[in-house]
């Protein structure tokens, strides 16, 4: 079995490692240049503890998803273009074009297992590449299964040898990376635009704007990590936001976010110390891998690079589609981002049609593929289990 290190930082020094033989983390009382800050030993997380379950909130999110699903797939992607020539379009396509996309396809399916190696050194590729694909499948198909992925995620990796602190470190600084890289492509799209002379004055404007919202976001999180004393104290803010907030209502929190900020750049300032370059490439090279397909199927169905859309709308587009999966309803962005991509592309001049083929070709690529494959992969991880290749995803104490 796998052994886990955990490793506490403040200010980004002061390292002290403790492993377990049992792959639990312990911690000393080393010194601190930061006064105000005691580093405390991050608790390893029951997996049991508030357990997702399936109840009257899925089954409205399903019923939800549904609707939305009905709406955007029958009622708005027909008034961007024609179901049968989109089809006819995707058929006329060359055979080294199809080739070329589904290559790109099995590119971009085992590019996504790496966000995990790259926060995980001791992770075995092939077992990243079964959580992920597992916990893709759950997220992705279960109405507002975020936070069953999650778990899953948690459960797979406690199976593997990892951690409970390790492991939760992994999730929370992949999942943060992979925010802050969707945020940030529209914001990359946007200024292409503008280098090329493409950006009018209100994507300037809005260039700038969400620039600025997420650098300042960056520099807070940072701050964050950099010192306890200084998370605690932008959790304090944060706290006072909340209760004039519940105050508009007469009510008051209960939560707090000084203790819930504290507790998670505990459980991830050890993985962010020393991966943060190879998580951010790895998140990035991972949504990168997922446009690389739109874009070849655009070239492919407008004839050549030269065609009305160029690398930069294309980029933008699916960018600005990306941000529907913040929506957790319907699960990935499922209709709702394929909408956003279809419309834009036809705003930037591509044929409706075509616009419409595109956005199946890469919605067909990027969703079907990955949820057979996720089957096949939490299949595979049961018969691991049943013949003792891997552990319990809720480990005995």
């Amino acid at each position: 079995m796998l052994h886990s290190a955990h490793t506490t930082r403040d200010e980004w020094g002061g390292v002290s490692d403790e492993t377990t033989p049992d792959g639990n983390e312990s911690q000393d009382d080393g010194s601190s240049s930061d006064e105000d800050f005691t580093p405390a030993p991050v608790p390893d997380v029951d997996p049991t503890d508030d357990k997702p379950k399936f109840g009257k909130e899925q089954i409205i999110a399903g019923i939800i998803t549904l609707l939305i699903l009905i709406l955007v797939f029958a009622v708005v992607l027909p008034q961007l273009g024609d179901y049968g020539k989109a089809w006819d379009a995707i058929q006329n396509m060359e055979g080294w074009q199809l080739g070329l996309i589904v290559a790109a396809t099995i590119i971009m399916i085992l590019i996504y297992a790496t966000p995990f190696n790259a926060a995980l050194e001791e992770l075995r590729y092939w077992d990243a590449f079964e959580v992920r694909q597992t916990s893709f499948m759950i997220s992705n198909v279960v109405p507002a299964g975020g936070a069953f992925g999650l778990a899953v995620q948690f459960g797979m990796l406690q199976s593997y040898g990892i951690g409970a602190a390790r492991s939760t470190a992994a999730i929370g600084v992949t999942s943060v990376w992979n925010v802050w890289i969707t945020l940030a492509l529209p914001v990359l799209g946007l200024l292409g635009l503008f280098i090329i002379g493409e950006g009018n004055e209100e994507a300037v404007t809005i260039t700038l704007i969400a620039a600025a919202v997420i650098i300042a976001g960056i520099v807070v999180f940072a701050l964050i990590l950099r010192k306890e004393s200084t998370a605690r104290a932008i959790g304090r803010w944060a706290d006072g936001v909340f209760v004039w907030l519940f105050g508009l209502f007469s009510n008051e929190p209960s939560f707090s976010a000084e203790d819930g900020i504290v507790d998670f750049r505990n459980s991830i300032i050890g993985v962010v110390a020393d991966r943060w370059a190879l998580v951010t490439l790895a998140n990035f090279f991972q949504q990168m891998a997922q446009f690389s397909i739109l874009y070849l199927a655009v070239v492919a169905l407008q004839g050549g690079f030269d065609g009305p859309i160029n690398f930069w709308e294309a980029l933008a587009a699916f960018a600005f589609g990306r941000l529907a999966t913040f929506i957790p309803v319907p699960p990935g962005g499922l209709g709702t981002t394929d909408a956003i991509i279809a419309s834009m592309l036809t705003n930037f001049g591509l044929p409706n049609n075509d616009a419409l083929a595109a956005t199946m070709i890469w919605r067909g690529a990027t969703y079907f593929p990955q949820v057979l494959i996720g089957i096949i992969m939490f299949l595979r991880f049961r018969r691991r289990q049943s013949t003792g290749e891997v552990g319990s995803m809720i480990p005995s104490e």
